[in-house]
């Protein structure tokens, strides 16, 4: 049986998202499953949010491949969501209502 190549990519670091907000795009067309954790960093009592999974053929322009997921609240909790069948570049995309704003750690973790 063969190891199955793997990485991990930190996409965002120490990052404030407020309003609208993506991540930098990744290309990851050589992966079969990936999973992007999403770290809070600093974060306000109360906060809430989501994001959505994107992809994209050409890392420029962009579709909502319809995962979604919510966002960490409180600081240092960690959330994710799994894809997988997303072609050649994965990025997440929001928008935080008001005020509202989180400072997060993204990772992309990927697997053959």
């Amino acid at each position: 049986m063969a190891v199955r190549r793997s990485y991990t990519a930190t996409v965002e670091r120490n990052v404030r998202w407020a309003g609208e907000f993506a991540t930098e795009p990744y290309e990851a067309a050589w992966a079969s499953e990936a999973i992007f954790f999403v770290r809070a960093l600093d974060v306000a009592p109360g906060f809430s949010g989501t994001a959505v999974v994107q992809i994209s053929a050409d890392g420029i322009h962009w579709a909502d491949e319809g995962a979604s997921f919510d966002l960490p609240t409180t600081k240092d909790q960690a959330t994710f969501c799994k894809v997988s069948h997303f072609g050649g570049w994965l990025r997440i995309r929001g928008a935080l209502p008001g005020s509202e704003s989180i400072t997060v750690l993204v990772s992309l973790a990927l697997k053959e």
